[in-house]
């Protein structure tokens, strides 16, 4: 079970990972005028990434075992550009200022987010992260 500390850098991983996402890729927008405000809106939003991340990604893995196998695994790119479309729904109906603007935006937004997350947990020692 990950400690209270694990669980904040799991966060901000993901949260500095959506503000690459924001900052690179067209389609895909933080608002929100300070500071702040921009940095709860991120922090919140990893916790729904975290969340759908956590909940959805294992049931559809079971249920879509099949095409996962028939296309090599390359459907689940299409399943995380979904589930960052999910997050960007469900942070508008949160009023969050966060938006994904369409699929494709959704797919390399995904594709970003993993690979800075991915890049992140490799420089953050596993005493602290606890993977």
């Amino acid at each position: 079970m990950p400690t209270a500390l694990a669980i904040v850098i799991r966060v901000a991983v993901v949260a500095v990972s959506l503000w690459v996402a924001t900052a690179i890729i067209d389609g895909i927008y933080l608002g929100g005028g300070t500071t702040a405000a921009r940095l709860g809106t991120l922090l919140v939003v990893s916790v729904i990434f975290g969340l759908v991340n956590a909940i959805l990604k294992p049931l559809i893995k079971i249920v879509g075992c099949p095409l996962y196998l028939l296309t090599l695994g390359l459907i689940g790119l299409v399943v995380n550009a979904l589930l960052f479309m999910l997050v960007g729904y469900l942070a508008g109906v949160l009023g969050l200022p966060f938006v994904v603007d369409g699929f494709w935006a959704a797919f390399w937004g995904a594709i970003v987010v993993g690979v800075i997350g991915f890049v992140l947990h490799l420089v953050i020692p596993d005493s602290l992260d606890q993977r």
